[in-house]
């Protein structure tokens, strides 16, 4: 999942790669880590549009584009439900704080 986060994966898609049923893949991901593989998948994708906020000069356009979220509202509001405030928030509060840090 982490080397595709640039694109969209279905279930269907991860389950084959790993020879197993979509349920099957299901069962066993949830057993193994508390939550289901796309709850884990969306997560993988906000914490790496986290780590481009932080590291990059991309715009948040591009850094959802790179971490294979096509629309913008969604984007954000998933990131907003993680970490508590939208990708332009989180990177101005962050570099504010590096700067004060300094």
């Amino acid at each position: 999942m982490r080397e595709n986060l640039h694109r969209e994966l279905s279930l269907s898609e991860i389950a084959q790669s790993v020879n197993l049923s979509s349920w099957r893949l299901c069962h066993l991901f949830k057993a193994e880590t508390g939550t289901s593989p796309t709850h884990y998948l969306k997560w993988l994708r906000m914490q790496r549009a986290r780590e481009l906020l932080e590291t990059t000069f991309l715009n948040v356009r591009e850094i959802r584009n790179n971490v294979g979220i096509k629309d913008t509202s969604h984007f954000v509001r998933n990131f907003k439900g993680l970490y508590g405030l939208s990708p332009t928030q989180y990177r101005a509060l962050f570099w504010a704080d590096k700067r004060n840090s300094s």
